[in-house]
């Protein structure tokens, strides 16, 4: 079977944007995106209010794809094991057996992520880098595609533990749903008067055909000053005078990747300064960590950046 083109791929995000469509009213550009993540096998933080449809577009997206899906909510009281997964000894072989835990999934929603411990938290992080798991010293690896979409509520803090800086370079995004508009809202309802949308969901596409445009979307042209645009933008959120810690040579790879995918379900096989700039906030945002000073004047994360990008050049064609 010959590999997917570029066209395939765009083709393939449009089915995949309208199928979730039947489920998820009015959220197409954050569809996409998390297209984007999934082709680059990058993982996606959901900070927003309850009852937005975080947990229903996670489970359209694993339906749409014919991926296994699993949920943890996270409670301070869940232990590393309860994730994992843990060797129990087996009486009738005389020897320990490992029973896999719901991170041996495809598709994990890591519900309420920042209720559990630091200790619970870290055990994702060798999965979400190495796609891999090691218990008890023998190492298990996970199912492909593999995909953490995690969710926090950025309202009640209370009895929360913040994501460490290492967990959060580990996701390739950090997306926001927000409040539908008065006449999507209006649609949820229709939609949902009689029936659930999702329990019928049908599956669009399979997991190799997945795997397939993962390993195409690496061939997607980037031009060196586009590459080079990339890089300065990375350096710049590090000399920020507000900025105390900037983004990691593992953001400037991200974006690189994002900017190849995003290009790829638009149609294109080369990748533009405005793929870059457009994906920037969603990709570098929460990888930035402002001074106590700078919030204490009143300005977020979210601004920095916007001066950050708007104070690079932006490449332009000869």
């Amino acid at each position: 079977m010959p590999p997917p083109t570029i066209s395939d791929i765009q083709s393939a995000a449009h089915a995949i944007r309208a199928n979730i469509a039947k489920v998820i009213v009015g959220k197409d550009a954050v569809i996409d995106l998390a297209l984007v993540a999934l082709l680059c096998e990058g993982h996606i933080l959901f900070e927003d209010v309850p009852g937005i449809g975080k947990t229903t577009l996670a489970k359209a997206l694993a339906r749409s794809l014919a991926c296994s899906f699993r949920r943890i909510q996270f409670t301070p009281d869940l232990m590393p094991s309860d994730v994992t997964g843990l060797a129990v000894y087996n009486q009738k072989t005389q020897e320990f057996e490992f029973r896999a835990g719901p991170i041996m999934t495809q598709v994990l929603l890591a519900d309420e992520i920042n209720r559990a411990t630091p200790r619970t938290q870290s055990a994702l992080l060798e999965a979400m880098q190495e796609r891999q798991l090691t218990v008890d010293g023998a190492t298990k690896i996970l199912p492909r595609p593999f995909l953490v979409l995690a969710t926090q509520n950025p309202i009640e803090l209370e009895g929360t533990f913040p994501l460490p800086e290492a967990q959060l370079d580990r996701f390739f995004m950090k997306l926001e749903l927000g409040y539908p508009t008065e006449a999507e809202e209006s649609a949820i309802l229709s939609r949902f008067e009689r029936d659930e949308p999702l329990e019928s969901l049908q599956p669009v596409m399979d997991t190799e055909t997945i795997l397939a445009m993962q390993r195409v979307i690496r061939t997607v042209r980037v031009e060196a000053s586009v590459r080079e645009y990339i890089v300065a933008l990375v350096r710049a959120t590090r000399a920020h005078p507000a900025v105390e810690l900037g983004a990691s040579p593992r953001g400037s790879l991200y974006l690189y990747h994002a900017a190849q995918a995003h290009a790829a379900i638009q149609g294109r096989a080369f990748v533009l300064p405005d793929d870059v700039k457009f994906l920037a906030p969603f990709v570098l945002t929460h990888r930035l960590i402002i001074s106590a000073q700078t919030r204490l004047r009143g300005r977020d994360v979210k601004e920095i950046l916007r001066q950050v990008i708007e104070s690079v050049p932006v490449p332009v064609e000869q």
